[in-house]
């Protein structure tokens, strides 16, 4: 059974940072892709950052690029996100997602595309 467990959510000023990191454990998940998704309301789940692969392609929403960076440590067999210049509206609950298929293009956005998730981890913007 995979597990995700996060960690590294909290309260920060706007403009300052933080990082949040996500540990896999069950399976070794380098093929596969891993993301990270927030929640934005309570039907809606959106992509913030994505990795195809460990060292293959990856993506991010408009609202985050050049602010964040997503990571992947194949030892630890973990995904990280690093956050700069976080503004108010980066609040939100913050999922680390992992699915157990290889990237697909058309899907790696839609949350329904991942097998496994994290718990969740808040991150509060304070202006």
């Amino acid at each position: 059974q995979v597990q995700l467990v996060e960690s590294g959510g909290g309260l920060v000023q706007a403009g300052g940072s933080l990082r949040l990191s996500c540990v896999a454990s069950g399976r070794t998940l380098s093929p596969y892709p891993m993301s990270w998704f927030r929640q934005i309301s309570d039907n809606v789940r959106e992509l913030v950052a994505a990795s195809a692969w460990r060292g293959g392609s990856i993506f991010y929403s408009d609202s985050v690029k050049g602010r964040f960076t997503i990571s992947r440590d194949n030892a630890d067999n973990a995904v990280y996100l690093q956050m700069n210049s976080l503004k108010p509206e980066d609040t939100a609950v913050y999922y680390c997602a992992a699915d157990r298929r290889t990237f697909n293009m058309a899907t790696y956005s839609d949350p329904r595309t991942y097998t496994y998730w994290g718990q969740g981890t808040q991150v509060t913007v304070s202006s």
